[in-house]
């Protein structure tokens, strides 16, 4: 999908992004999407692109923002050491 805008005729590519959320998210989401009587699709774009637009794209601050994820640190130790043991699956399977 892109978006025409007249005033600088610039085409914006839209990409679409699949994510999974744990339990307790997806439920708050829902809840939000009903006290706005919209689909949590929407209110799910909205807070992404708000926080989006807030990040900070410093490479200095990607350590931060890394730091803040929740379990990042050890998901990534888990998947560095599944691919070292050749627990991997190639695109083509996907």
């Amino acid at each position: 999908m892109c978006t025409a805008r007249n005033v600088s005729c610039t085409m914006w590519v839209v990409e679409r992004l699949n994510i999974t959320l744990d339990e307790e998210q997806a439920e708050k989401l829902a809840r939000l999407a009903d006290r706005l009587h919209v689909q949590p699709g929407t209110v799910a774009r909205s807070l992404l692109s708000s926080a989006i637009d807030e990040a900070d794209p410093d490479a200095r601050n990607v350590v931060e923002l890394l730091d803040g994820i929740p379990g990042a640190y050890e998901r990534a130790q888990l998947g560095l050491s599944q691919a070292q043991a050749g627990k991997t699956v190639t695109l083509d399977e996907l």
